[in-house]
């Protein structure tokens, strides 16, 4: 396939979120490294390679989790793809500095071509598809035969393929795409997300068919140290 060649440095405003990238040595790099671990091994029967990654909430961690989650799978030398399914609140182009111009929806309303939207970052192997243009009907569009589409040809031109999408609780679109994803991951941040929202985010990707592959505790402070990411099963 054709990608843009064009590289995208990691700005160093986007250090604290990529840290996996900046600081691949850390102990917050290596819980990532675990999770991904874990991923991978989640299923005996079939291969995870499209994922979806939610929270219950806003601002606990799901796009930053994306992010760190893309870059430790490009580090094993495959390649992935990084989507921005947040079709109301992205933020992709923003942790990685990122002209947002064109982007998912572009791909799935077919003004562009995959292969000519797709953009290149200074990660080896790392590839990121912005959310584009934010569309009137996002849930309608991530429901549409244009997105099974999609999804089909990802596959056939990357070895993994991560949606960071809105939080569960807040809109349909999350649930939307998990339905069509290999498997799903569910970010809570500590002491803040409640127990009974994390309970209802399990049910609703359970109402979708999507397979929980785990779920990330988020910023939970460890008394020898200050590392934040842990990852715990369903």
């Amino acid at each position: 396939m054709a990608l843009k060649k064009k590289k995208t440095p990691i700005s160093k405003d986007s250090s604290r979120k990529l840290i996996t990238s900046i600081a691949p040595k850390s102990p917050i790099s290596e819980q990532f490294r675990t999770i991904r671990t874990n991923i991978q091994y989640s299923s005996i029967d079939k291969e995870i390679r499209t994922i979806m990654i939610s929270s219950s909430g806003p601002g606990e961690g799901k796009s930053t989790t994306a992010a760190n989650l893309a870059v430790t799978f490009a580090q094993l030398g495959k390649k992935v793809l990084l989507v921005d399914a947040d079709l109301r609140k992205p933020t992709v182009h923003h942790t990685f500095g990122l002209n947002n111009l064109f982007g998912f929806t572009t791909v799935l309303t077919k003004q562009r071509t995959l292969d000519k939207t797709v953009l290149e970052t200074e990660e080896e192997d790392l590839y990121i598809l912005t959310s584009g243009p934010i569309p009137p009907n996002p849930a309608e569009l991530l429901s549409s035969k244009s997105m099974e589409q999609f999804i089909i040809e990802a596959k056939e031109q990357f070895d993994y393929v991560l949606f960071d999408t809105p939080p569960l609780l807040a809109v349909a679109d999350p649930q939307i795409v998990a339905n069509q994803c290999d498997g799903s991951v569910l970010v809570v941040y500590s002491e803040r997300t409640e127990i009974d929202q994390a309970k209802k985010s399990k049910e609703l990707l359970e109402n979708a068919q999507s397979k929980l592959l785990g779920v990330v505790l988020n910023h939970k402070e460890v008394k020898n140290g200050d590392y934040y990411y842990y990852y715990g099963s369903k």
